[in-house]
């Protein structure tokens, strides 16, 4: 489990920084939040009480981190109770969270250089948390894909980074991530400008078909958003045979490992079945334990 300096899971007021409103009722949140900055991974997520009139916290995905200043940043839709009292929320204003939370991702072997990061919809967080890690490592050179059927919580530019195997057309892209010097790209079924027309996991398997063989094996495959996405980018791996990690969403209660509602069953090698907690067993997993062969 992820925890703080001094052994254990972070209980901090952190001090709202800012609050921006994007399209499709999605939020970027900045919190100083100095005990959780210094210890947050990718994949790792923090539990926020989102208003004092609710009892139950939230768990959102960290998106970025700044551990000399003390702040995170978090993205969120707004889908219920506790995000609409969120999305209220102002600067100046102390919300309770408990964080970092679960298992990170863990960086690829010296032998994939080439990383391929699948976010979709709120999944994208996770993503970018994983790419500002991955551009210290010199050696790596992370793709990101993202896909949306909202608007993006960002605007969208028109690549500078020319990509092998992207399709014509297909060059809308991040700015945190060009301003990064890495690699993006963006795909929605809703007809947006610069974007793939389909699915995230298509265009990733567009990218890869277009590779020589012996490249592909430099390949392996991160991924965070809805179930079915996730099934995809398992799916995609295993046609190239390559590595990939998935980081799970479920709702939770208690998101310390105490009351197992967030269970998820998880095959071994030997096939042999385990119920394992997505707060701190996971959120993060090998994507093949948690979409076994006979499901394809």
């Amino acid at each position: 489990m992820n925890q703080s300096e001094d052994g254990s899971i972070a209980i901090e007021n952190a001090t709202i920084l800012s609050h921006l409103a994007y399209p499709g009722e999605q939020y970027v949140l900045r919190l100083h939040a100095p005990l959780t900055a210094a210890s947050a991974e990718p994949g790792s997520f923090v539990h926020l009480r989102c208003a004092d009139s609710l009892a139950l916290r939230r768990p959102l995905s960290i998106m970025r981190v700044d551990a000399s200043s003390g702040w995170i940043e978090l993205l969120y839709r707004v889908v219920g109770q506790g995000t609409t009292l969120l999305a209220n929320a102002v600067a100046g204003q102390t919300l309770s969270l408990l964080g970092p939370i679960g298992q990170p991702f863990s960086l690829p072997s010296k032998a994939r250089r080439q990383p391929l990061l699948i976010g979709g919809g709120v999944g994208i967080p996770p993503m970018i948390f994983l790419a500002d890690l991955m551009r210290k490592e010199k050696h790596l050179q992370p793709l990101v894909l993202m896909g949306s059927e909202t608007p993006f919580p960002f605007p969208p530019k028109p690549s500078t980074i020319l990509i092998a195997g992207m399709p014509d057309g297909v060059i809308a892209s991040m700015p945190l991530l060009e301003e990064w010097g890495i690699a993006s790209r963006l795909a929605s079924c809703q007809d947006f400008h610069g974007c793939y027309d389909g699915y995230v996991t298509d265009l990733g398997q567009q990218w890869l078909s277009a590779m020589n063989p012996s490249k592909q094996q430099e390949v392996c495959i991160y991924a965070c958003g809805p179930w079915p996405m996730l099934a995809a980018a398992a799916a995609l791996a295993r046609r190239f045979d390559i590595p990939c990690q998935v980081s799970l969403e479920e709702h939770m209660a208690c998101a310390v490992g105490g009351c197992a509602g967030c269970t998820v069953p998880i095959t071994s090698a030997c096939g042999d079945i385990t119920m394992k907690r997505v707060c701190v067993d996971g959120p993060v997993f090998d994507a093949y334990d948690v979409f076994p062969a006979t499901e394809f």
